[in-house]
């Protein structure tokens, strides 16, 4: 997986007669505590055009990361590739800020983290019996076959020489768009009962024990056993739209980098970090049947 980054993280001198936090940064602080996960904050606002585009906007201005967004609703919420997603009242959409979360050659696998992180807590709010819940490469959600969230990382090089980085989450709750590239879902539907409060308590708390247990890539070695555990697919035929065509093969699971392993019908195992995943590739329906969705 690739995290773009427009500057390497750096260390800076504070200024004289700036309040500075240990990495050097004018520390302009919002948002307030969350219960049961020491040393972040939440600024929670009932509207906003994009809640990545908000945390990015106060890393900009000093924020000293750790810290989570959300909003009711967007008004101009957006996925992957520049991606319209729907963003109505009633579902989640949370936003965590980063601060220089790991060295560069190391963030490629911080999508792991988010999609393990996702899935643990929607799990925590309690399932029925028989619930199937799987993580589908990159970092998408699936519940009971269909998508239920989506997740978009981006990153930034910041003034100071810092790098910010924002891990968006968008998790259908009581509502989902109209069928598309992927089939959806939403919690309420799949007889899981969470609101965006509920559901944003257990997030706070999957993501910061998704990121002690990554350690600043340090730990990619169980995080991606973890995402490897709650994977759909390995093993199974599948199909990637890539920018320049189709691949088809065998899904093989995914490197120590987070890359998509298939193994073409010759034998040669292909590395990919980006692309459509579908898992039926004769078209019918499922996960990866063809129409429009969010992503």
């Amino acid at each position: 997986m690739s995290l773009s980054a427009v500057r390497s993280p750096r260390r800076r001198k504070p200024l004289p007669g700036r309040c500075s936090d240990a990495r050097g940064r004018k520390r302009r602080v919002t948002g307030g505590s969350i219960a049961g996960v020491p040393g972040w904050r939440h600024l929670e606002l009932p509207s906003v055009g994009s809640t990545n585009a908000e945390a990015m906007a106060l890393a900009a201005t000093g924020d000293p990361g750790n810290l989570w967004v959300t909003a009711g609703e967007q008004t101009a919420g957006r996925g992957r590739r520049g991606r319209a997603w729907a963003s109505p009242p009633g579902n989640l959409y949370a936003s965590a800020l980063l601060i220089d979360p790991a060295p560069l050659n190391r963030l490629g696998t911080l999508p792991l983290v988010a999609a393990v992180a996702v899935r643990d807590a929607i799990e925590a709010c309690g399932t029925p019996s028989g619930t199937r819940l799987a993580i589908k490469w990159p970092n998408d959600i699936l519940l009971n076959g269909a998508k239920c969230c989506g997740i978009l990382l981006e990153s930034q090089g910041l003034s100071d020489g810092h790098l910010a980085v924002v891990i968006g989450c968008g998790i259908n709750i009581v509502s989902f768009p109209e069928p598309g590239l992927y089939r959806a879902t939403a919690l309420n539907r799949e007889g899981i009962s969470a609101t965006p409060s509920s559901l944003f308590a257990e997030l706070a708390i999957a993501f910061e024990a998704a990121l002690k247990l990554w350690d600043g890539g340090r730990g990619v070695v169980a995080i991606r056993e973890r995402w490897l555990r709650h994977a759909e697919g390995i093993g199974g035929p599948i199909a990637v739209n890539l920018a320049k065509g189709r691949l088809e093969g065998q899904f093989e699971g995914i490197d120590a980098d987070g890359a998509l392993l298939l193994r073409t019908s010759d034998g040669t195992l292909r590395q990919i970090s980006a692309g459509d995943l579908f898992f039926e590739i004769s078209g019918h329906g499922g996960s990866g049947a063809p129409g429009r969705v969010q992503e």
